[in-house]
């Protein structure tokens, strides 16, 4: 279960957030918070992420709720790093794969 949560996470962040040239997806934008467009790619990852915390040990739920309240407000504009978002997400899909060697 959790192998398919990381092969989907993978997915949503090669196709949202590193986009490959040759394949043109459309980035849709579903609301506005903040100046920041929220779209459905990041629902789909915040979606995936919470599966995933639903089914980790209890230690890595802990740290994939700290980094999923990070990512949602880097998403959101709240902490303005450049990339964060992106880092979040390698991190989660690092710990998910560091969860299944445990």
């Amino acid at each position: 279960m959790i192998v398919t949560i990381i092969i989907i996470l993978a997915i949503l962040w090669f196709l949202g957030y590193a986009p490959i040239t040759g394949i043109s997806i459309p980035n849709i934008v579903l609301f506005t918070i903040n100046n920041h467009a929220v779209t459905l790619w990041e629902i789909l990852i915040l979606a995936v992420i919470g599966w995933a915390i639903g089914i980790l040990p209890r230690p890595f739920q802990t740290i994939a709720s700290v980094l999923l309240l990070l990512w949602v407000l880097s998403v959101l504009g709240i902490f303005a790093i450049a990339g964060l978002p992106n880092i979040i997400v390698i991190v989660i899909i690092i710990a998910l794969i560091v969860s299944i060697f445990r």
